[in-house]
């Protein structure tokens, strides 16, 4: 395996992994910030208020995309065994 092999299957993978974080926290993340904002304007400090949207967005965000990254990270695995024998020699 030479070392250009090598960073292309790394940057593939890293690429993918941080595609599938953004996909699954970005709405949780502007959700939580959307909640805050309501928390710090009306005073309410109660931290069930923070959490229970978010974790609704992001089970609602899983359900949505998950289809979608399955096919991105299938397609990934497939390319990896299609590469195997010039990854070999």
């Amino acid at each position: 395996m030479t070392p250009e092999i090598a960073l292309q299957l790394f940057g593939e993978a890293f690429y993918l992994t941080m595609l599938m974080v953004v996909v699954i926290v970005g709405p949780s993340l502007a959700v939580g910030l959307i909640v805050s904002t309501f928390q710090a304007a009306t005073q309410i400090n109660e931290q069930t208020l923070s959490f229970l949207p978010r974790l609704l967005v992001t089970l609602a965000t899983i359900m949505m995309t998950g289809p979608w990254l399955l096919q991105k990270l299938m397609d990934l695995f497939n390319r990896l065994m299609m590469q195997v024998p010039e990854v070999i020699g």
